[in-house]
């Protein structure tokens, strides 16, 4: 099997977007090939093996009979061979979900006569363990379609130099944690611009809040101390083949503070001169929520 190949399994839950992702995986140049019984992929993985095919796509789901069994069963079978993939796993909270089949009419796959939030609730418990054990998790909850597209754009286009791709995502801490973060910065120990008038109306992508934040004593240190952590930490992600990963920055309302430091440490991963070659970018959650 080629094996400088990249090979994305795409899965999640019922509703949170594994069709757009298809697709936008279709545009960035993935082969992909959808609702395969998860049984069958150690099978197309071997049929495609001499194919010129350098990112492969397998969208894998729910709806497909003895799913859980076969995926487990699948994915022992490709570690055993020592088969390197991506498992993408699509997320998002129970209340966009009902919103999403409710807008649809559509009863979710496992909701029998039963309520689409029971259905969503025994998929949730069954995808538990593939969840925790998933490279990417990626939560659509507050993600239309193109903003979708944009972050599965920013994390696999193709034609990128070996590293890892880094999401440095602010948030709002009153809006809720992010379900797709792998590391959490508190920046609530920073005196907050919301205090001060004339920052009040401005973000964290103001040069005024972003000078008075990293004004204050211990912010620029504790910046640089991390993005240099990071960088001795993506060795051990990159040698356990974990090639995305997210910070999460967060404030109380995810406007000021965190949305100026997420920006700076996506900088400077971008310009640390480490031993991986880090691709950071950095998205604003909650920002213009207020």
């Amino acid at each position: 099997m080629k094996s400088d190949r990249e090979i994305l399994i795409l899965t999640g839950m019922s509703g949170a977007g594994r069709s757009t992702v298809a697709h936008a995986l279709e545009d960035l140049g993935w082969y992909v090939v959808d609702n395969l019984p998860a049984s069958l992929l150690p099978a197309l993985l071997d049929a495609t093996s001499n194919a010129e095919l350098s990112s492969i796509a397998v969208v894998v789901d729910v709806r497909s009979g003895r799913f859980f069994d076969d995926l487990n069963n699948s994915l022992t079978e490709l570690d055993s061979r020592s088969t390197q993939y991506q498992l993408l796993f699509l997320d998002a909270t129970d209340q966009a979900l009902v919103q999403r089949f409710e807008s649809t009419r559509r009863p979710h796959p496992l909701q029998g006569n039963d309520r689409i939030l029971d259905g969503i609730s025994r998929e949730r418990t069954r995808l538990e363990d593939l969840r925790s054990g998933a490279d990417v998790v990626i939560d659509t909850s507050n993600l239309n379609v193109h903003q979708l597209e944009k972050r599965v754009g920013e994390i696999f286009a193709s034609g990128e130099s070996v590293g890892v791709r880094v999401n440095v995502l602010s948030f709002g801490y009153k809006y809720g944690m992010p379900v797709d973060a792998d590391l959490v910065l508190d920046c609530r120990f920073i005196p907050n611009p919301h205090w001060v008038p004339e920052l009040r109306p401005l973000t964290g992508m103001s040069d005024d809040v972003s000078n008075y934040v990293f004004a204050t004593q211990g912010v620029d240190k504790f910046v640089d101390d991390y993005v240099s952590l990071f960088s001795e930490m993506s060795e051990g992600y990159l040698r356990e083949g974990k090639k995305y990963v997210t910070i999460a920055v967060g404030c109380t309302g995810g406007k000021h503070r965190s949305v100026a430091v997420a920006r700076e440490i996506a900088r400077r991963l971008n310009e640390f001169a480490g031993p991986v070659k880090l691709d950071a970018y950095a998205v604003h959650r909650d920002m213009g929520r207020e």
